[in-house]
């Protein structure tokens, strides 16, 4: 049976988003979602919360880890892992619980958090999936041989919503079979169908106020 699943969905435990369990589960019901990967910015506490409220649908255990050169994702994690370590050893430990490794936003050149070429090409033959489309890319600045490498080394091309607010929610998701452990996950995704559609452009100016309010908040 053919399943939607949106890689890339952040709750408000990420500074910049503003998605609750209950958001998130009305707005995979609108479209069709089955499963969600929730990918907050160093913190595993979102997936803790969304997997107590939410049974209505299957939840990936993810995180978006910033490492000392760019952000990684790790998807089927058991535990959180802390920011700030080389991709080499960031890598290293989403591989020793098991987990698989994604590249978000690699090609958006306005992200400052983008892993960058030479970082790239260093985990080249690790890296599971690579973010070719992202619902949020304003501005993209393709590398075509670094792609074209990357998924002759292996890595899935997928497509992500980076979801902050509820309007964002499975605007890019992958349409595959269903799976039941990760290596039938990357298995399925290999076949799997790319959906893609660009989130508005206000989305940026929303999470950028939101983020400037809550860090005014802690000081």
């Amino acid at each position: 049976m053919k399943i939607k699943v949106d890689l890339h969905v952040h709750t408000s435990h990420s500074l910049c988003a503003r998605l609750s369990p209950k958001q998130i589960e009305r707005a995979a019901r609108r479209l069709g979602i089955a499963a969600i990967a929730i990918t907050d910015h160093n913190t595993m506490a979102g997936v803790r919360e969304v997997q107590a409220a939410v049974k209505s649908l299957k939840i990936i255990c993810a995180e978006e880890i910033r490492t000392k050169q760019g952000e990684i994702i790790g998807y089927f994690l058991k535990e959180e892992i802390p920011p700030g370590l080389s991709p080499k050893e960031t890598v290293e430990r989403i591989r020793e619980q098991g987990g698989l490794v994604a590249v978000p936003h690699p090609f958006d050149r306005l992200r400052s958090s983008r892993l960058r070429k030479p970082a790239i090409e260093a985990l080249m033959g690790s890296i599971d999936m690579i973010e070719i489309f992202n619902a949020r890319n304003m501005f993209i600045d393709e590398d075509p041989d670094l792609l074209a490498r990357a998924l002759a080394a292996g890595a899935v091309p997928i497509a992500a919503s980076d979801a902050h607010l509820p309007i964002e929610v499975g605007r890019a998701c992958m349409e595959m079979e269903d799976f039941s452990t990760p290596q039938e996950f990357l298995d399925n995704l290999r076949n799997a169908t790319i959906v893609a559609r660009k989130s508005p452009l206000w989305v940026h100016l929303v999470t950028k106020l939101m983020r400037k309010y809550r860090r005014l908040r802690r000081e």
